[in-house]
């Protein structure tokens, strides 16, 4: 998923902070995927398990980083905002459908649009640029197909059961959030590894210059 050079570029922040980003999202998924109950409850308590641990990680890995000036300002302010929805949603978890999506909507619009920045403007310099924009895009898009959900949607079906069933907005939208999590994250586990052997193989390489020298 990283940038492919000759040499490969520097990265902002270790391999492991993009799995510890996927490891909740596929988690999450796989929540909402064999769960009967796709309540806007539902969607509120694992939007708060989600950007609970992602705000953390992003967090931390940003304050920690020895990297200074606009990225990692974006970074911090990115995960602030991501752990002030996981307050947000955690003290309001019956707070119903129009909360839920109002949060939703703003957390993916905002921490998308800030990652998608991120990515763009560091392309050719940070070995993260391509998986920023990736998961920045993916997040806005959230954003966006959500609030295409009309709010009173409902629609009678008949399952292969033969039972009568209801598909409604907070069905849809809790099964967009689960199918979002999923996507972002494999993306996000194939980045990490990708990351961590580009950087295997410039160590490996740098050893080889320094042998070959002496």
């Amino acid at each position: 998923m990283t940038s492919a050079h000759a040499e490969p570029l520097p990265a902002s922040t270790a391999w492991y902070v993009p799995l510890a980003r996927a490891i909740p999202a596929l988690a999450l998924a796989a929540v909402i995927t064999f769960s009967a109950d796709h309540s806007a409850r539902l969607g509120l308590v694992t939007l708060a398990s989600f950007t609970l641990v992602a705000g953390a990680v992003i967090m931390t890995a940003s304050v920690l980083s020895p990297h200074r000036g606009v990225a990692r300002n974006l970074t911090i302010t990115q995960g602030g905002v991501t752990l002030a929805t996981a307050i947000a949603a955690f003290v309001a978890t019956s707070g119903g459908q129009a909360y839920f999506v109002f949060l939703l909507t703003a957390f993916a619009a905002i921490t998308g649009f800030i990652e998608l920045y991120l990515g763009l403007r560091s392309r050719g310099r940070d070995a993260l640029s391509r998986d920023w924009v990736f998961a920045g895009a993916l997040t806005a898009l959230l954003a966006l197909v959500v609030l295409l959900v009309p709010p009173g949607f409902s629609q009678q079906f008949t399952g292969p059961d033969g039972i009568d069933r209801e598909l409604t907005a907070s069905v849809v939208v809790v099964g967009l959030l689960g199918a979002y999590w999923a996507i972002l994250g494999v993306y996000l586990v194939i980045a990490a590894l990708s990351l961590k052997w580009s950087r295997t193989d410039r160590d490996a390489v740098t050893v080889a210059v320094q042998e070959k020298e002496e």
